[in-house]
């Protein structure tokens, strides 16, 4: 796939089927620890590099979405102790990990979960999340249906992992689903490939950030 969309919906279908008027653009965990070299991936000293193109794709997602009066929904991680899970502690352990130390990704609060790149503006609906998927005892959901939308524009971090999650129980919950795919991102370049792969398979159609605006142009 080398990381690239799948051909391009007929002509006549993508401006249709992610018209302003039933889809929301969802960018997920777009935050300083998952995105920038002082966050506590960067201080692990993950490699980021693949990040920043997704965060300016999503960016011009986001743009394009506010000037055709797309709804924009950020949706990101933010962790306190007492949501703190026991199952994430304890196979952090079991992996040889220190729970106490690397726990604490995106604290309330706290710097590590600020947005990094795009973000939302003055109004814009944000969803708070403690687990992978944005569903996931989190009112993304009603977020979403209070908007009026049956369809997402989806752009993250990371791919594999709570993008993924969140596409998978959007998917269940009968919304339709499109991925951005350049406005995604994995840690490694192999792993947002087959992600995207996996998921265009079970749940999701993949386009590109130029599809979606021209898409979005048009049908406004």
């Amino acid at each position: 796939m080398t990381g690239q969309a799948s051909p391009a919906p007929a002509a006549d279908g993508l401006a249709a089927w992610i018209t302003p008027a039933r889809t929301a653009l969802v960018i997920i965990d777009m935050q300083v620890d998952f995105a920038a070299p002082e966050g506590r991936l960067g201080q692990w000293g993950v490699d980021l590099s693949t990040v920043p193109p997704a965060l300016a794709k999503a960016e011009a997602l986001a743009a394009a979405a506010r000037k055709t009066g797309t709804p924009v929904v950020f949706v990101g991680l933010f962790t306190r102790p007492e949501t703190d899970s026991f199952s994430w502690r304890e196979r952090m352990r079991r992996r040889g990990g220190d729970p106490d130390s690397d726990s604490g990704l995106c604290r309330a609060g706290e710097v590590g979960s600020d947005w990094y790149g795009p973000k939302p503006l003055p109004g814009e609906r944000v969803v708070e999340k403690a687990r992978y998927s944005g569903f996931h005892d989190a009112p993304l959901d009603a977020v979403l249906k209070g908007l009026g939308v049956d369809t997402l524009v989806v752009a993250g971090l990371t791919t594999e992992c709570c993008v993924d999650c969140t596409v998978r129980d959007a998917f269940h919950l009968d919304y339709h689903v499109f991925i951005a795919t350049d406005a995604c991102a994995a840690y490694e370049a192999e792993v947002h490939e087959a992600s995207l792969k996996a998921l265009e398979l079970n749940c999701a159609i993949l386009v590109d950030t130029d599809q979606v605006i021209t898409a979005w142009e048009e049908a406004a």
